[in-house]
């Protein structure tokens, strides 16, 4: 027979409560650990007011074309490691467009920096990097953005500050808080968005960079691309805590869940999140739920899924064609849309021809670009 729980003493004084008469407000975040008073205030009732962007017909008209580059140019890119002319590890970013381009579209290119895992050829395209020099790069010739020695992994460009393109999982999210430090350092205005993706959320550096951007108050935007199914594991399966934007909270660290299918609600999130991290109120953790139609990279057969599942995916999430709807809505007919897809398709071909016609690197390209010296 189960036995009843004893009986709670009381004192007959009221219990203390956290709150007081007076409201924490998000200015608090960086409020010292000892504050009583402290609340941590989500960014999410701010995004409530307004989930999707105000875009001027032009902008939308921007967003789909740059979309429809990032789709075009990853299927070219598969087609290439098909037939052998890319090598090593391809790792596509079909399906998640509108992550990258609703949150670059709100950087200021002359002062953020941005950094990402080995799933980047979508994000050099969202920040308008020149699709001929990251092809070559693909196929390993001379004329790529890291010389032909980087290829699909490691891709970098100081110049538009972007930082990779990092094959270890989760690093980049510290070296992200290296970018987001300088940039605070030096005084800049800038800020740093760092993405990384569901399975890199459990790595443990991830979290020391957490605590040390709280602490440090550093300007930076913790970006989770949840495409659910990390390297092949379901996150159910893989973390306790699937709701990544949760995962901030012990550091302070205010989180917003957002539709990373829908690239105006992703423009609308980065607006609230942006203009938070650049007042001076510290780091934003955002999640943003999207999904890969491939598999993990190239060699995946992704066996952990059903093809069904896939294709409700594409015909009833789809970013593109989410947009593409608004813009038939808004007056612009199929015969214009086809042009652009067509314009598109041109760009990506004359990139996959510039690649394959570009000389690989010369042997003595081996010995460039290495640290040597004593220190």
């Amino acid at each position: 027979m189960a036995r009843k729980p004893a009986a709670r003493k009381t004192t007959g004084k009221k219990p203390a409560t956290k709150a007081s008469s007076k409201e924490a407000s998000s200015d608090e975040v960086g409020a010292p650990s000892d504050d009583p008073d402290f609340i941590l205030h989500s960014l999410q009732d701010e995004f409530e007011k307004s989930k999707s962007f105000d875009a001027s017909d032009d902008q939308m008209l921007e967003f789909y074309r740059q979309m429809l580059l990032i789709r075009r140019f990853e299927e070219k890119a598969g087609q290439l490691y098909g037939l052998g002319l890319i090598g090593g590890f391809c790792h596509l970013y079909i399906g998640q467009e509108a992550v990258a381009i609703g949150l670059q579209s709100a950087l200021d290119n002359d002062k953020d920096s941005v950094i990402t895992g080995y799933r980047d050829h979508g994000h050099m395209l969202a920040y308008g990097l020149d699709p001929d020099i990251i092809m070559a790069e693909l196929t390993g010739r001379e004329a790529g953005i890291s010389k032909g020695k980087g290829g699909s992994m490691h891709m970098f460009s100081t110049e538009h500050k972007f930082y990779g393109g990092h094959g270890i999982v989760g690093a980049q999210v510290a070296l992200g808080g290296g970018l987001a430090l300088a940039h605070q350092y030096r005084d800049d205005g800038g800020i740093c968005l760092a993405y990384f993706g569901d399975g890199a959320a459990n790595q443990g550096q991830v979290y020391e960079t957490f605590n040390m951007a709280s602490l440090w108050n550093l300007p930076i935007v913790f970006v989770v691309e949840d495409n659910q199914y990390a390297m092949g594991t379901s996150t159910k399966r893989s973390s306790a805590e699937t709701r990544f934007y949760r995962r901030g909270t012990s550091f302070r660290i205010p989180g917003m869940e957002v539709n990373g299918m829908d690239v105006l609600e992703v423009r609308a999130a980065a607006e609230v999140a942006f203009k938070h991290v650049r007042e001076g109120k510290g780091p934003v953790l955002m999640e943003l739920n999207t999904y890969r139609y491939r598999g993990h990279s190239m060699s995946d057969p992704a066996k952990y899924r059903t093809r069904e599942e896939v294709q409700d995916q594409r015909d009833h999430h789809d970013p593109i064609e989410r947009l593409k709807k608004v813009l038939v809505e808004n007056g612009h007919g199929e015969d214009d849309l086809k042009a652009i897809d067509k314009d598109i398709r041109k760009i990506v071909a004359k990139a996959a021809d510039f690649a394959e016609s570009s000389a690989e690197p010369k042997p003595g390209e081996l010995y460039t670009d290495v640290l040597v010296e004593e220190y």
